[in-house]
């Protein structure tokens, strides 16, 4: 099977950043402005999410919307935020404590 060929994206970040306005949606006749977003894992695009109330035979219920637009090949342009630095590893737990008549992590005798 042959290899997806990549998609270049002839836009810079700085231009997405500049000059990439808020997209308008209209979902079950609600107007939405959707926001440009740089997304944690360096694609760039427009982010939305909320709840809205529909009918369905009569019945009310609620839908959450999530709707990610994404740039094709936005990922792989230069100048994306570093990814975030790993939490430090947590402390050791300290030792337990010694058994009365035992020793100590010192081999000092506990009484």
């Amino acid at each position: 099977m042959a290899k997806a060929v990549k998609t270049t994206l002839a836009l810079t970040r700085e231009q997405f950043r500049t000059h990439a306005q808020p997209m308008t949606v209209v979902i079950n006749g609600k107007e939405y402005q959707v926001p440009r977003k740089e997304f944690s894992t360096g694609s760039l695009g427009w982010y939305l999410n909320d709840k809205i109330d529909i009918t369905i035979d009569g019945v009310p219920a609620k839908v959450q919307i999530g709707l990610n637009l994404t740039l094709v090949g936005s990922k792989e342009l230069p100048g994306a935020a570093a990814a975030p630095e790993a939490a430090p590893a947590a402390p050791a737990e300290a030792p337990a404590p010694a058994v009365p008549g035992g020793t100590n992590e010192r081999g000092e005798t506990e009484f």
